[in-house]
Formats: structure tokens, C-alpha cells, sequence
């Protein structure tokens, strides 16, 4: 190859590495790994490796510091994707501004008090996306599934003979009982939306090393 041609080769490969630049000064997202696909939707790793930073930081007010791999906040992150995907079908789970932007507020806060060095290069945007993403779910669950699961008195008389006789707290309220009994049915009741909307999406998995 002559030594123009070579030349001119190495220019167009800086051009593209400049335009590739610009472009993700533009808001468009420059090469790097994926992590996953979920029905057609790409997920990064950076991606995962931002919600495994927000878990660990405990940025979602009441939440505790957790520390997850790689594989584990994939799989938070993938859960997350099929519900919003199903969101987004059913037009069904909204969140108030007010609540929102209470929570963001708290994160954020969460997030500077955070010492792990994982939350460097988070954007305010960014937590208070996940917050917002967060608070749409739940209320996707509370619409689809909480408000349908009742927990009947005689449930609750059952559970209270039950506990008592196995040496449980007799000061315990059916109110209370009930709460914790509707809570433990929704639960449950998540998980099987969970098993049966990853049993018919089309999951498809990169290989992801530990870092």
C-alpha cells in the first residue's frame, strides 16, 4: 500500500473517531458492551453497571445498601424493562410530580452521602430517572395486581389462631395481621406476573464478566 494511500486511511479512521465523538456530545451513546436484549430493546453495561451503583448506594428512599454482582443487577434491570414494556402497552401506572420530585430529592441525597466510588459520572438526570422508573413500577403493581388481592376475616382469624398457638404475640391487631397478609399475597402475586411475562419475552443474554 502506497504511503498516500495509508495516509489516507489513517484521516478517515480520525474523522470517524471525531464524528463518533460529536455524535455522543449530541446525546447519542458511543460503542460499548451490552449486557442484554429484552424483546428487541438493548441494554448496556453501563446500564447495569449504574443500577447495581444505585442499589448499593441504597439511593431509593427506605431502601438498604445492597451489594450485587454483575448478573444480579442485570437481572434487577431486565425486571424492570418488562414492566415498563408492559406499562407502556397498558398505559396503566403514573406518578405524582410531587412525590417524585420528594423522592429525586432524597436520592440525590443519598447519593452524595454514598461512599462507594461507583457513583462517579452519575448524572442528577440519571437518578432522578431511576427514581421516577422506580416509582412508575410500583404503582404499575399497586394498579395491576394490589388493587384485586383481599385478604377475607376469616383468613385473618385463621392466621391470628395460628399464630397465638405457636407461641406468637397475642398483642397483634387484625389490622396488622391483615396488612401483612395482603402484602405477603402481593408479593406473590409479583412474582408470578414476573415468571409468566419472562417465560413469553425473548430474554436474549451477553456473556458478562465480573469487574
Amino acid at each position: 500500500m502506497s504511503l498516500r494511500g495509508a495516509l489516507s486511511i489513517h484521516l478517515a479512521a480520525l474523522f470517524l473517531l471525531a464524528a463518533n465523538g460529536a455524535r455522543a456530545l449530541d446525546g447519542y451513546r458511543v460503542y460499548e458492551s451490552t449486557a442484554a436484549s429484552v424483546n428487541g430493546e438493548v441494554l448496556f453495561l453501563s446500564d447495569v453497571a449504574r443500577e447495581g451503583c444505585f442499589h448499593r448506594c441504597a439511593a431509593m428512599p427506605g431502601s438498604k445498601p445492597e451489594v450485587l454482582t454483575l448478573q444480579e443487577a442485570r437481572d434487577r434491570l431486565i425486571a424492570d424493562v418488562l414492566v415498563l414494556q408492559e406499562q407502556r402497552k397498558l398505559a396503566l401506572g403514573q406518578v405524582d410530580n410531587a412525590a417524585l420530585s420528594a423522592s429525586a430529592e432524597e436520592a440525590a441525597a443519598r447519593m452524595t452521602a454514598c461512599g462507594s466510588p461507583c457513583k462517579a459520572g452519575i448524572r442528577p438526570e440519571e437518578v432522578r430517572s431511576w427514581v421516577e422508573r422506580k416509582l412508575v413500577i410500583r404503582d404499575f403493581f399497586n394498579r395491576r395486581v394490589g388493587m384485586f388481592v383481599e385478604v377475607s376475616d376469616e383468613d385473618v382469624e385463621r392466621e391470628i389462631r395460628r399464630r397465638t398457638g405457636a407461641g406468637g404475640s397475642a398483642d397483634l391487631t387484625a389490622d396488622q395481621v391483615r396488612e401483612e397478609m395482603r402484602e405477603a399475597k402481593v408479593a406473590q402475586e409479583v412474582r408470578n406476573w414476573y415468571d409468566r411475562t419472562a417465560s413469553k419475552a425473548r430474554i436474549v443474554l451477553s456473556p458478562l464478566g465480573e469487574k
